[in-house]
Order: structure tokens, then C-alpha cells, then sequence
């Protein structure tokens, strides 16, 4: 089997493909009834998705996995395999200013640390209330960050915000590593496609890029061919899976365009395409 290739947030190890949790915990960006479809599985189904991406190797998992089922999963899947999942977590924050802030913070930080999170990036309705484009600064984050790192976490930043990675940047944040939307159908993105290419690719840190189908809109293969073509060897993708054969087709997909063949995976077939199908004689 061969191995996914991998990347370096400060000091540590991760794969270039990251499991999403948006698929775990209800966040279609489709419809209630989807939601509630996706709410509807058991954590022992969460885990047999996660155990599929432990047996390639991609042992990392991004989102807000202080969540109660998703940690339950995560630690299920850890105890079938054996293996050890580095979790990158999204906790909303206090973005207010003064000492109740600061001690509800504390307490964000210290679940996230007992509940073995590497990386803590302040999810993006967080970080982004507190981008201040004119000043271009984002304010109180380096305050954050260095609460995340006395707790010996990579403290990180997720944002729908372009600027937040151009502002950190100047800036000289501490953080390892950013979160950004990113995929061919510009979905949720700010601005151009081009644009947000232009900003990953010149951020100092390596980016971390999320909603590769747009949230179910564009077809895998097109949404991971242009992620990995168009993205740097250091730059990760985020990608949501909803069985075990979804999660082995991603995989599969993904090695195969590494590797630059045809995947191995089933097309899907209906009656009007049957009559493509090579006939043997």
C-alpha cells in the first residue's frame, strides 16, 4: 500500500489529506434534512469511517471534536487500530476583552489539552470577528496563541477571511498553520478562485484547505484534482466522507493522482451508460 504523502506544521508529522468532521457532526451546508441525516449515525459508525483513513495512514482529524460524540469516535477508532489520531481542533473563543473572557478562555484551552488536541485553531466565527482590516492586525490573537502554546498546543488560525493569513503574515503571528476555503466552484470564497490561490500559495505557514467539493456540489475527482494540482507540497486538504467506501475512494482517488494513473475505483453506472461499457468477446 503506499504511503499518503505528508507535511510539517512546526514540528509535527501530518498528512496531507485531513479527515472533516462538517460530515460527522451535521453541517451539510445543503438543508435541515441533511443535517439530520448526517446527525443520524451511531458513533461506532463514525469510527468505522475513521478507522478506513487510519489503515492508509491519514491520522489527523480537523473540527470541533471537543464535541462529546466525535471525541467518543475518535477514541473508538483508536482502540480498533491501535493508532493514534492528531487532532486539530476549531473551538469557538471569548473574543471579549477582560478577566471573564480570559478565564472562559482558559477553560476552552484546558479541555482541548485534556482531550489531546495538537493543534488548536480558533474557529473562523472567532477569528474573524476580530480581523481588523484596518489596522491590519487581527486583535487579541496573540494573546491566544500564547495561551494555547503554555498549554503545549500549535496554536493555528481558521478563517473564511482571505486577509487573515496576508495580516498574520506581516504581522509575525505565532501560529503554524492557517485554514482556508479553497476549491474550483468558489464556493464560500470571498474572492476569486485565482486570488486565494495566489494568497496560499505565498503564506509563510502551511495551509490547511477545507470544502474541496464545495460542500457536495462538485464531483470528488474534479474537487481533489484541482486541490492537489494547484496547491503547494506543504498545503493540506480537509476532506468529509459520509461511509467507509467513500473514505476508500477519496484515498484512492487522491494516491492515483500522486502517482499520475487512472484510480482503481467502480464508476458509478446508470442505464443510459451502460452502452460505454467495453464489451468482451
Amino acid at each position: 500500500m503506499a504511503e499518503f504523502p505528508r507535511t510539517m506544521v512546526d514540528n509535527v508529522s501530518l498528512p496531507r489529506m485531513l479527515i472533516g468532521t462538517n460530515w460527522f457532526l451535521g453541517f451539510s451546508h445543503q438543508s435541515p434534512s441533511k443535517d439530520r441525516l448526517i446527525c443520524s449515525r451511531s458513533v461506532s459508525q463514525i469510527a468505522d469511517i475513521l478507522e478506513v483513513f487510519l489503515q492508509h495512514g491519514i491520522d489527523a482529524i480537523l473540527g470541533f471534536v471537543a464535541n462529546d460524540r466525535m471525541y467518543q469516535a475518535v477514541q473508538e477508532a483508536e482502540q480498533r487500530t491501535g493508532k493514534k489520531l492528531i487532532i486539530i481542533s476549531t473551538p469557538g473563543i471569548d473574543v471579549n476583552d477582560g478577566p471573564e473572557a480570559d478565564a472562559k478562555n482558559n477553560e476552552i484551552f484546558d479541555l482541548e489539552a485534556q482531550r489531546g488536541s495538537t493543534i488548536v485553531m480558533p474557529h473562523t466565527s472567532s477569528t474573524d470577528v476580530l480581523l481588523d482590516k484596518r489596522a491590519r492586525v487581527i486583535r487579541k490573537m496573540d494573546k491566544i496563541c500564547k495561551m494555547i502554546r503554555q498549554r503545549g498546543m500549535i496554536p493555528g488560525l481558521s478563517t473564511h477571511e482571505p486577509e487573515t493569513i496576508v495580516f498574520a503574515d506581516e504581522t509575525d503571528l505565532d501560529v503554524g498553520t492557517y485554514i482556508s476555503i479553497y476549491n474550483a466552484a468558489g464556493f464560500l470564497m470571498p474572492i476569486e478562485i485565482d486570488w486565494v490561490n495566489y494568497i496560499i500559495r505565498n503564506a509563510k505557514k502551511p495551509v490547511i484547505t477545507i470544502k474541496p467539493f464545495a460542500s457536495g456540489r462538485l464531483h470528488p475527482f474534479v474537487g481533489l484534482n484541482f486541490s492537489w494540482s494547484t496547491l503547494r507540497p506543504q498545503d493540506m486538504v480537509t476532506v468529509g466522507t459520509m461511509t467507509p467506501d467513500e473514505a476508500k475512494e477519496v484515498i484512492e482517488m487522491s494516491l492515483a493522482h500522486f502517482e499520475r494513473r487512472q484510480a482503481d475505483i467502480e464508476l458509478q453506472v446508470t442505464r443510459s451508460k451502460k452502452v460505454l461499457q467495453k464489451v468482451e468477446k
